[in-house]
């Protein structure tokens, strides 16, 4: 069974919480895009969601791909190719790219949105427009004007799609082992090597697919000081056909119609985006897009499971009320949802799980300000968020986002471990996204090595700032109290352990750091969750109404339930590496 409602009150309340309009529709070039008009559009974007892509995702897993090795081609399941060409006549394709190349040039917190719907109601599918959409970004930051007017506009309609080309057979997180490699030849270059894991890299949905490639220049340096970026489309601009062909597909636990190609360059013409051996920023404007957006995913596959579980759960009836008074009559069966242990585990959901959303939308406006805001203090504050957030939000939404996927799939109990109620899908289909994108491990690492010691520690201030702003704001309030006595705590514990061990010891000895970056990203995003919560409990107290009440009693559910989770993290952290690293490696 399938079932999406697209969340829209939710996610209102969300940016209305956060100053959506205040922040964002002032900014130039959003005065467009009000709150009730992105609404508008994500309500019109929502309904395709639900009743256009939905229906096809179970066919796509059941279905999956044919793949032709004579014509090195991919066909996709019935009804896809057809799907695409309805997404391009919906026109969400281009919603944020840029106005001046084609697109509509809606700000970044819509993209997420629609983003959002589209995983949850077809993630295999969803996945070819996020990565158009990703190289969208690098080549508008990066791309030469001529590339620019060149392929932005097939991009941002859909007649085109993109790809990016990172991983090779002998490298994958440590990109300096790259060895494809691209020989000058008059205005373009020819590009030789092999690339795996591509997501999207060969399909008939879309007349050209442009890829994003990582090489190396005859001369350049070694290791990751000297890879480069290049466009290599599948048709040269001629329309004649490039070298760069599929040569296989993986076979996948799940997201099973979306290919997942080898793709092989053999010569394929590729034009240079950026300067040489500067590769990699253009390549990370487009990781870093797509690590937020792999985030919300685990909030998107979490909500279409909560709604599976919930409907399956008003139906179930097992056993009857420990309390009398909640049994009905005439019956020999309650409901499962007066059983505790069934509140529990949606409790668990619930409350994680749109604190999450919020987290994420949260830093999109962020991400809006950081582009595009007129005071250059303000684009740096907002950026600085940003980078801070990303390694987060990928890593531990997705890892809690399933979890939260788990815990839908058990409320269902046998039924949901079949394939009736979808939620074995929704695991297969989520579990990718605590890999790609960089691992959630590297993602701590991240978080720890780069993002933490940013100059001398700026980017954890600026968070900083802005919970003990909100603090400061809210201290006299009785009504928040409870919140933000937890709160306070929290942000005093993420400082001290970083100081503590991340630091000092991290410093002396890197190990010390790089043992417990993982427990230390989850406590810090509960951290982020607390705050986020905080943020959402004044909003609703200051609506008063029935909506803002639950959200009230559901937080409370979190600070008492969830949150404490935060100090037996703390003490993995304080454990440093001693006992991670005691064992000798033939020990295992």
């Amino acid at each position: 069974m399938q079932i999406y409602n697209p969340p829209l009150k939710e996610i209102r309340f969300l940016l209305e919480a956060f100053g959506y309009d205040e922040q964002v529709a002032t900014l130039d070039g959003f005065k467009d895009f009000d709150l009730d008009t992105v609404m508008t559009l994500m309500e019109q974007s929502g309904r395709f969601c639900a009743e256009q892509m939905l229906p096809l995702n179970r066919v796509g897993d059941q279905v999956g791909l044919d793949y032709d090795p004579d014509n090195y081609t991919v066909t996709m399941p019935k009804g896809f190719k057809e799907l695409y060409q309805m997404s391009r006549e919906q026109g969400g394709m281009g919603l944020t790219a840029p106005a001046d190349y084609g697109g509509f040039g809606a700000p970044q917190t819509a993209g997420m949105i629609l983003s959002e719907m589209a995983t949850a109601t077809n993630k295999s599918y969803s996945m070819c427009a996020g990565l158009t959409h990703g190289l969208i970004d690098a080549l508008a930051s990066h791309g030469t004007e001529e590339q620019k007017q060149t392929f932005l506009p097939k991009l941002a309609s859909g007649e085109w799609s993109g790809t990016m080309c990172l991983t090779e057979p002998q490298c994958g997180t440590d990109l300096g082992l790259l060895t494809t490699k691209a020989e000058p030849e008059g205005d373009h270059y020819l590009l030789t090597g092999t690339k795996i894991w591509i997501t999207f890299g060969e399909h008939d949905m879309a007349d050209n697919i442009v890829h994003l490639v990582l090489a190396r220049l005859p001369d350049a340096p070694e290791g990751i000081k000297g890879i480069s970026l290049f466009i290599v489309p599948k048709f040269d601009l001629d329309g004649t056909r490039n070298p760069i062909y599929c040569t296989g597909l993986e076979h996948k636990m799940g997201i099973k119609a979306s290919p997942t190609c080898v793709m092989s360059l053999e010569g394929a013409k590729g034009w240079l985006v950026g300067e040489p051996n500067k590769g990699m920023r253009g390549m990370f404007t487009m990781m870093n897009a797509a690590r937020l957006l792999v985030g919300l995913e685990g909030v998107a596959m979490g909500e279409v499971a909560y709604q599976t579980a919930l409907e399956y759960a008003k139906d179930r009836r097992q056993g009857r009320a420990l309390d009398a008074s909640k049994r009905e009559e005439g019956v020999s069966a309650d409901n499962i949802m007066v059983h505790p242990d069934v509140r529990r585990m949606f409790m668990n959901i619930k409350s994680t799980h749109e604190a999450m959303r919020g987290l994420a939308y949260w830093t999109g406006i962020r991400l809006d300000m950081a582009h595009n805001h007129p005071d250059e203090k303000v684009r740096q504050r907002a950026d600085d968020l940003v980078a801070l957030l990303t390694p987060v939000i990928k890593s531990f939404l997705t890892e809690v986002g399933f979890d939260n996927i788990s815990e839908a799939l058990q409320i269902c109990g046998g039924a949901g471990y079949t394939t009736d109620w979808s939620l074995e899908q929704h695991m297969r289909d989520a579990r990718i996204a605590l890999i790609y994108e960089g691992t959630n491990g590297i993602q701590a690492l991240d978080l720890v090595g780069r993002k933490l010691p940013r100059g001398g520690g700026r980017l954890l201030m600026r968070f900083s700032k802005e919970i003990t702003r909100f603090i400061e704001a809210n201290k006299d309030d009785e009504a928040m109290a409870e919140f933000i006595k937890p709160l306070k705590e929290g942000l005093e514990l993420v400082s001290n352990l970083t100081m503590s061990v991340l630091m000092q010891r991290g410093m002396q000895d890197p190990e010390e750091a790089a043992a417990v970056a993982s427990p230390y990203l989850k406590l810090f995003g509960y951290v982020s969750l607390g705050f986020i919560w905080n943020l959402m409990v004044k909003h609703a107290q200051e609506q008063g109404d029935a909506f803002g009440q639950t959200k009230v009693k559901t937080a409370r559910y979190f600070f008492s339930n969830v949150y404490p989770e935060i100090h037996g993290l703390a003490k993995l952290v304080e454990a440093g590496k001693a006992n991670v690293m005691a064992l000798d490696v033939d020990e295992f």
